[in-house]
């Protein structure tokens, strides 16, 4: 799964994003925000953000916790259907 990171120089919620996200062993691309007019307009001030698949997992102050949940969430929803058993299994 490729992730997006939308970031700014000098944005200290970006680096630590950016330090979290490394720490956790997350491959991301990181995207700044200002050099490009349209996608500083489509994020504003509104950074660090975190995309994957076209949908946003987080954006704005980062913790471990909230990152996990939303990376094993973003996971899930990537993976092909499971079948489940006649016992709804």
């Amino acid at each position: 799964m490729r992730f997006l990171l939308y970031t700014r120089r000098g944005c200290h919620l970006c680096e630590a994003a950016e330090d979290l996200l490394a720490c956790m062993g997350v491959d991301v691309l990181r995207v700044d925000v200002d050099a490009d007019a349209a996608v500083a307009a489509r994020f504003g001030l509104r950074v660090p953000v975190l995309e994957a698949g076209g949908r946003t997992l987080l954006e704005g102050r980062f913790d471990a916790d909230r990152l996990a949940r939303a990376l094993s969430e973003a996971e899930v929803e990537a993976a092909p259907g499971e079948r489940v058993d006649e016992a709804g299994r």
